[in-house]
């Protein structure tokens, strides 16, 4: 199989679809890789590297247009997505719940179009989604105690505290996996903590392995707001499978929420559970509204991009082996988790959470298998 991996276009998205190691065990397993010149310097991998491995370079026109498979990490740009040619396979972040326009025009370009963030396991677990959140989660504490100083324009609070002074308040809302990391170092800073989800079974996990430090609480519109009205920083963690995440925090509970607190929403790509977020980008991170921070850039992991990637292809890489061996369809046919990634097949709808959230018809994928 022929395999692409294009330069990412995003602002300031310095990932890439592929290590160079991934790309050697493609190569030396028969398969061709055209990189795009330039799509690993972000991450550290120049193109010798990549040429070193066994991969082809290639201008964004050929690596777009030629190979059988598209291996990336963001959600294409329309202009890509026109550069593709009927029957391709695009395998990346899609998140299509909160891009109709996307959705449309992947739809119109009869192909295949695979989302990292709705394969899932039997478990309930979501693979290639687990890593990038786990960055997510770090990234989103981390970031949001230090918007929280005086000089970024927060109130001027240390999470921690010091010795006579309250600690700062941390909500985390959803307890998966971008949860429990932006619950592992709201802790490790000193801050209160709380989280909040609908499921016990995940709190009290949380709860016995952070020894009872957090309160953990049952997700409800009380909790929430009680929560979030004496936070310093609430972070926003919910991830529906393929749906858009649903609105917890009102405009209201914003609007009553202390002057310099901060609201990060790391499910902004699936239309964020905050009211008042909007995608943001690593420019222009953040804007004031009713005198609270909001951060809403929708590819955190991407100001990490040398551990996000080798995390990213870790999970991807056995998932494109496959598909490179047997083909997409029979690839997809053998293994229920790649088939619940399917969110388009050669025009059709597939993935129930889009279709739900956008108010569009489904066809069932066995209907193409």
């Amino acid at each position: 199989m022929h395999i692409g991996v294009p330069r990412e276009t995003k602002d300031q998205e310095f990932r890439v679809g592929m290590t160079p190691d991934g790309v050697r065990v493609l190569t030396r397993a028969g398969h061709a890789v055209s990189v795009e010149r330039g799509a690993g310097l972000g991450s550290g991998f120049s193109d010798a590297v990549f040429e070193e491995a066994g991969a082809s370079l290639a201008d964004r026109d050929a690596v777009w247009s030629e190979p059988d498979l598209i291996v990336k990490v963001k959600e294409p740009l329309p202009e890509e997505i026109a550069r593709m040619r009927s029957g391709q396979t695009l395998f990346t972040y899609l998140h299509l719940a909160a891009a109709p326009e996307l959705c449309r025009a992947i739809c119109e370009a009869d192909i295949i179009a695979l989302g990292y963030e709705t394969i899932q396991n039997p478990d309930g677990s979501f693979p290639i989604l687990a890593p990038m959140s786990e960055v997510a989660g770090r990234l989103a504490v981390q970031i949001g105690v230090t918007l929280l100083q005086k000089n970024r324009g927060g109130k001027g609070l240390l999470v921690g505290g010091v010795p006579g002074v309250m600690r700062g308040r941390v909500t985390v809302l959803g307890a998966g996996i971008v949860g429990i990391n932006a619950v592992r170092i709201a802790l490790a800073l000193g801050a209160e903590v709380d989280v909040l989800d609908i499921d016990l079974k995940r709190l009290s996990y949380l709860y016995d392995i952070f020894h009872g430090e957090p309160n953990t609480l049952y997700s409800n519109p009380q909790n929430i707001e009680r929560s979030v009205l004496s936070s310093d920083l609430v972070v926003g963690a919910v991830y529906l499978h393929g749906r858009r995440a649903p609105t917890l925090v009102t405009e209201d509970m914003v609007k009553s929420m202390e002057a310099g607190s901060v609201l990060v929403d790391v499910a902004v790509d699936q239309g964020g559970c905050i009211e008042t977020i909007h995608p943001t980008s690593h420019s222009d991170p953040t804007y004031l509204l009713h005198d609270v921070i909001h951060y809403g850039v929708s590819n955190m992991p991407g100001a990490v991009p040398r551990t996000s990637t080798f995390a990213l292809t870790n999970t991807t890489l056995p998932l494109v082996q496959r598909m490179a061996e047997l083909g997409v369809q029979e690839a997809v046919r053998e293994n229920p988790a790649l088939a619940l990634g399917v969110n388009v097949w050669r025009g059709e709808l597939i993935c129930e959470g889009v279709a739900q959230a956008l108010g569009v018809p489904h066809r069932p994928l066995a209907e193409f298998l």
